[in-house]
């Protein structure tokens, strides 16, 4: 590999060995768990970043951060005789290399939707393969992990709910059940129904999430575009408050409401 990444292996084998770190020392496959999925997340954040900004030096930042769990686990993983960073970069290429056929074979897959169900059936055929025990499944969806983030979850499984047929025909229909599961938020609301609006809410989400899969929209993705752009413009009413000498706490709502809107309509 590179001069820069086998550096990298060989200072977090330093920090591991005797004599180096011993709170590296200490780390496990599963300590490390929870710090590759906020290096992902803070990755992710970095994505956006640069795309709304041009710079890419926090995302250089995170990326290297993200390798370096991956580094991490290889490290614990040659200690314990159970793999090497090779062995992950070499599966990784040979996947892609056999789940890329219309690249490094002679298959014909010219949409990227053909790409992507050739890959589903590769994947399932590779697993067959493998003569690794199947996993028992009571339900198509069982493959979608419990674990993702709500909106990640609820795309993935009405993604496999789809491909099964179960789905609407286009977006048009989406939209009434949107109106549909509002309304019927309202009426818990106005019954104080505690239990009926927490699931209400939840129909609502998963139906805009079925909304935004139809119309190819990441749902987290332009969630996390409206969270910056709300940090900005009430930035923006807090920046002009205080311009004035004044907080939040002591500005109306009619106030901030019009600052919001001077936000708006200078592009904040």
């Amino acid at each position: 590999m590179s001069k820069s990444f086998d550096e990298l292996v060989a200072v977090m084998a330093r920090l591991r060995a005797p004599g180096g770190c011993p709170w590296d020392a200490e780390q496990t496959y599963q300590s490390l768990s929870q710090y590759l999925l906020e290096e992902a997340y803070e990755t992710f954040d970095a994505i956006h970043a640069a795309g709304e900004s041009g710079d890419t030096s926090h995302l250089v930042e995170e990326l290297g951060d993200l390798l370096l769990q991956v580094v991490f686990h290889s490290t614990i993983a040659a200690e314990k005789g159970d793999f090497t960073i090779d062995d992950v970069a070499a599966g990784v290429a040979q996947k892609l290399v056999l789940r890329h056929p219309h690249v490094f074979g002679d298959a014909n897959l010219e949409k990227a939707q053909d790409v992507l169900d050739n890959w589903d059936t590769l994947k399932a055929n590779e697993r067959k393969a493998s003569g690794k025990p199947e996993k028992k499944l009571e339900s198509l969806l069982d493959e979608v992990p419990v674990h993702f983030p709500a909106l990640l979850e609820a795309l993935k499984v009405t993604k496999k709910a789809s491909k099964a047929g179960f789905d609407w025909d286009s977006a048009g229909p989406i939209f009434d059940k949107i109106a549909e599961e509002s309304s019927e938020l309202k009426t818990a609301v106005e019954k104080a129904d505690r239990a009926n609006i927490e699931e209400e809410i939840g129909d609502l989400l998963f139906a805009v999430v079925n909304l935004a899969r139809h119309l190819d929209v990441e749902p987290e993705t332009a969630l996390k575009k409206t969270n910056r752009k709300f940090r900005r413009r009430f930035k923006y009413v807090e920046d002009e408050l205080k311009r004035e000498g004044r907080s939040t706490g002591e500005a109306t709502l009619d106030e901030m409401d019009s600052l919001w809107d001077k936000a708006k309509a200078a592009g904040v």
